[in-house]
């Protein structure tokens, strides 16, 4: 087996529209402290991590959360942070910046479901999308492969610089733009949870293949120690 390379997909820290529990996607508002302070506590637990690359996604929070964890990075001197417009949320179009309730019975009814749990339940991530799509009055919002496109693209360029290097890369992403990829990436995660701000999910790649080794994970989550 060759070296492969892995990599750490880190969500970025909670924002004001996450708190407010507004529609985020290509729009931007910046970390909240308490969000930036999770942040935080992530990069205290990936302190030891050498990294080789970061990349982060064009959006600022993105940006603010991955110097954040070079911050707490022990070994962080010399790296640069590419951001990659690839890497960026899915964009909803007139919906951003809406309730996320009010977006998803807007959705629902396109859908033709009765609830949004059921619709949730009994849809696929895909269906979601184009439902969106469809559900917008302006047709901005990205349907699936319209996403797809794009986000594959920048794990391509990922995979083609890093391929069998033995690198460790860090890429500082969006919750849906992480999901979504692992979802198509690992044959064996199947319609995986939402992810947690500043949480790590982490995919070894080698031999033309993804293997998931975490995802989704808070526990490593280290506070500032105290002494006595």
């Amino acid at each position: 087996m060759n070296e492969g390379c892995t990599f750490y997909f880190v969500r970025h820290g909670e924002t004001y529209f996450n708190h407010y529990r507004r529609i985020q996607g290509w729009s931007n508002t910046p970390l909240r402290s308490e969000g930036a302070e999770d942040v935080r506590r992530s990069g205290r637990g990936l302190a030891d991590v050498k990294f080789d690359a970061v990349y982060t996604s064009d959006l600022s929070r993105t940006v603010q959360t991955a110097n954040i964890i070079l911050e707490e990075n022990k070994h962080a001197e010399d790296l640069t942070i590419k951001m990659m417009p690839e890497f960026r949320e899915v964009f909803f179009g007139s919906f951003e910046g809406a309730d996320v309730d009010d977006a998803w019975q807007t959705i629902i009814k396109e859908m033709d479901y009765p609830s949004i749990p059921e619709m949730f339940a009994l849809s696929s991530i895909p269906e979601r999308m184009n439902a969106t799509k469809k559900a917008d009055p302006f047709n901005d919002a990205e349907d699936f492969m319209t996403f797809w496109s794009r986000v594959e693209q920048g794990m391509i360029k990922l995979i083609d610089k890093h391929r069998d290097t033995g690198h460790k890369v860090l890429v500082v992403a969006h919750g849906n733009t992480i999901r979504y990829l692992l979802n198509n990436l690992v044959a064996d995660l199947v319609d995986p949870e939402p992810l947690l701000n500043a949480s790590v999910s982490v995919a070894n790649y080698h031999d033309g293949a993804y293997h998931l080794e975490r995802y989704n994970e808070v526990r490593h989550f280290k506070d500032i120690e105290k002494i006595d």
